[in-house]
């Protein structure tokens, strides 16, 4: 699996092209994307953010969709510029950062730099996704409003998973972050999520999103013990390569039939265990996901998204 196609809607706003699309969209109530057509960086990327950010309509702007700023396969974002310009987009509730296409750039050649100074000048945005996380960086900070949190990567760094546990989000009610292959950077173990596991932080989190991982089996075994899980409304272990190993110690674990949905879709669990999730949490009620089994060897299991 690839990411071949854009988001049509963010944060529950149709997308539209700006300039595009202006005359055609609705102002406010629109997720209004950036980006340079040409693949290289023409300038195109910070023109048209300058533009739109000198509408006399800025203020109506609730989410914004930034694709290719320029050459991002080996240029990170201006975020000198973006933590200048959006402040005056004093309705941006919701922003995402890096949402392009393979045939743009592939998922893990997206550069990045350190995106603490967007959390800084946004203290009322609700909403972050950032695509990509060769470079990405973030210290650890407080931000009162953010409520939701994703990170999509091929490789997510561990020095990147700490900082977010560290970080102090008490609005946060949904954390998704696919941690990857170590092929690409994902060098993440359990311990460095520990912060998170622990339900010490992160007191409003309901939804939590670990995807997209080789150590999928290691996760679902932590999970199996984990504080945090009790509070959780959704668990999604999805796109990995969770097996026989991860099913059995979610079995074996904490109940977890108050959950509203559990999301293993794309898996490597075989018949029996698949029956033992289906028995045990589907007849309890609780939404299972459990589409795209494959039956390949442990040696030739593979993550749904790394290049």
């Amino acid at each position: 699996m690839t990411i071949g196609s854009h988001i049509t809607t963010f944060a529950g706003r149709p997308v539209a092209n700006y300039p595009d699309d202006l005359g055609k969209a609705k102002r406010a109530g629109t997720a209004w994307r950036l980006e340079d057509t040409d693949y290289d960086d023409s300038g195109e990327f910070r023109e048209r953010l300058a533009a739109l950010a000198a509408e006399d309509w800025v203020g109506d702007v609730e989410a914004l969709v930034i694709g290719n700023w320029g050459g991002a396969y080996d240029t990170a974002p201006p975020m000198g510029l973006l933590a200048e310009l959006l402040p005056r987009f004093t309705g941006l509730r919701a922003l995402f950062l890096g949402e392009m296409t393979y045939e743009e750039c592939e998922i893990s050649w997206i550069q990045h730099t350190d995106i603490s100074p967007l959390l800084e000048a946004l203290p009322l945005l609700e909403v972050l996704t950032v695509r990509g996380a060769t470079e990405l960086s973030l210290k650890p900070l407080r931000h009162e409003r953010l409520r939701e949190f994703t990170i999509e990567s091929g490789g997510l760094p561990a020095e990147v998973v700490r900082a977010v546990g560290e970080c102090d989000l008490p609005a946060l009610t949904h954390l998704e972050l696919w941690l990857g292959t170590d092929n690409y950077g994902g060098d993440a173990t359990v311990e460095d999520l520990a912060p998170i596991l622990s339900g010490t932080r992160l007191p409003a989190l309901t939804s939590l999103g670990l995807r997209d991982s080789e150590i999928a089996d290691q996760v679902a075994a932590a999970l199996a013990g984990a504080p945090v899980v009790a509070r959780l409304e959704k668990l999604d272990l999805s796109l990995g390569m969770l097996g026989d190993e991860g099913a059995a110690a979610l079995l074996a674990g904490q109940p977890l039939i108050h959950l509203r949905k559990l999301d293993l879709h794309h898996h490597f669990i075989g018949e029996a265990h698949l029956a033992r999730l289906t028995a045990e949490l589907a007849q309890a009620g609780v939404e299972l996901d459990v589409s795209e089994p494959s039956r390949s060897r442990r040696d030739d299991r593979y993550i749904a998204v790394s290049e």
